[in-house]
């Protein structure tokens, strides 16, 4: 059943050529098409499109079918083209000449967008929880370890002394900035796109006021072309936003691979989140992130996929917009695996408080040595080259009693201000 059926067939290539995996990802989707069809019914109601007792007997219909989505007996067989064939056989199934009529004053491609859209504002709220707990737990790690010393890098080279906390609160800090680019996209998935039909709206006269409030958007996409024109544009923006949290990630899970490494030797885990070697018996791998790291990589690659899908179509509807669905709703799954693995295995982190013990690590210090030196009133210049003599002379002697006091330093890590500016990004 094709909701395009005109009474002849199609080429069975050309039906599994262009049907793809739709009928796989629309069972993601089914949810938000029963809400949107359920605002619709309502709508058709309220405007005498249908009467009363068919816009009830329509919800109640639709209802049924929501509890099916939910239980998981929901499917839709090769005998349909997606869900929104399947749900509307099923209306007319049951209520035969009233479940043909839900079709009325709205096109397939409007159905898409409300329903994905409605689904993007789904994901992206729970993307943003899972980031805040990640925050928290960030944030939490930061202040049990803030004194707990660690060597900081520039270039993979030993570079001056960071710490727990300085380290932890980075990555808090950083999701902050992430999150704009999340509540950004949830802002743009916020407008209903029900109404605009195939693209140039209906000569119904529909209410599409009354279907926002319905549905819980905020405002309405008003142009029922620009409507159509988001297409790909809103699952775009949601990748950028999924895609700077990845970036995030992605860094946070070197780092910890880097530091599981015996050559560090900074952080360890519990045995039972890590991995061993089928030959290699003393083997602890960090699996964990290392798929993480590569999962948020591919993420980071998806802003570019639609680009590519969506760049240079012409405005109203194309064929190729529905590929964008099977790069978005993967790319969501995995954002949402990565961030609970994430949050997860952080909860067991096990740091060492004894790194800089090692003398490898005294050349830590030389800045802070050499900034004595400008305190006791020496030219900075001069300070600089009287330390790299004693560096290169084997003389240099660190003073290890360091004391940063500005603000976003190791001795003042800032933490309430950096809870604040998230709690302003929250409410963004």
């Amino acid at each position: 059943m094709k909701l395009w059926d005109k009474g002849f067939s199609t080429d069975k290539k050309i039906d599994h050529f262009t049907v793809g995996n739709d009928r796989e990802l629309d069972l993601v989707l089914a949810k938000y098409d029963v809400i949107a069809s359920t605002a619709h019914a309502k709508m058709l109601g309220k405007v005498g499109l249908i009467s009363q007792e068919e816009a009830k007997d329509l919800v109640k219909a639709l209802g049924d079918i929501g509890k099916d989505i939910e239980k998981g007996n929901f499917t839709i067989e090769n005998d349909f083209e997606d869900m929104h064939s399947k749900i509307e056989f099923i209306l007319t199934e049951k209520l035969g000449d009233t479940g043909k009529k839900i079709h009325s004053a709205r096109s397939r491609n409007d159905q898409v967008l409300v329903a994905m859209q409605l689904y993007l504002k789904e994901e992206l709220t729970e993307i943003r929880e899972q980031v805040k707990t990640l925050f928290d737990l960030f944030m939490k790690l930061a202040e049990k370890h803030q004194n707990v010393l660690l060597p900081g890098y520039t270039h993979l080279q030993i570079a001056m002394p960071s710490s727990f906390g300085l380290w932890f609160s980075a990555y808090a800090e950083s999701l902050i900035d992430d999150l704009y680019f999340v509540q950004a996209a949830h802002k743009i998935a916020d407008q209903n796109p029900l109404g605009s039909a195939a693209g140039y709206g209906s000569s119904f006269p529909i209410d599409r006021t009354f279907t926002t409030t319905e549905m819980g958007f905020e405002t309405l996409k008003y142009n029922v072309v620009a409507a159509q024109m988001g297409r790909g544009k809103v699952e775009k923006a949601a990748a950028f936003g999924i895609s700077s949290v990845a970036a995030t990630l992605s860094k946070m899970a070197m780092d910890i691979c880097l530091y599981m490494s015996q050559n560090f030797d900074f952080i360890s885990f519990p045995n039972e989140l890590t991995t061993g070697s089928s030959i290699m018996p003393h083997k602890k791998n960090p699996d964990v992130f290392e798929l993480i790291r590569a999962k948020c990589n591919r993420i980071q690659a998806v802003p570019n996929q639609l680009t590519l899908i969506t760049n240079n179509l012409p405005s109203g509807y194309h064929r190729d917009l529905q590929l964008v669905k099977e790069v978005i709703v993967p790319a969501l799954q995995d954002m949402q695996a990565c961030l609970e693995l994430m949050t997860f295995s952080l909860k067991e982190i096990k740091v060492n408080p004894k790194i800089l013990d090692d003398p490898k690590y005294d050349y830590l210090f030389s800045v802070d040595t050499l900034n004595e030196l400008v305190k006791s009133g020496m030219p900075f210049r001069d300070a600089y080259k009287t330390m790299g003599k004693a560096i290169e002379n084997g003389n240099f002697k660190p003073k290890k009693d360091i004391e940063h006091t500005h603000e976003g330093s190791l001795g003042n890590l800032c933490l309430e201000q950096i809870k604040e500016k998230m709690e302003q990004a929250l409410s963004l």
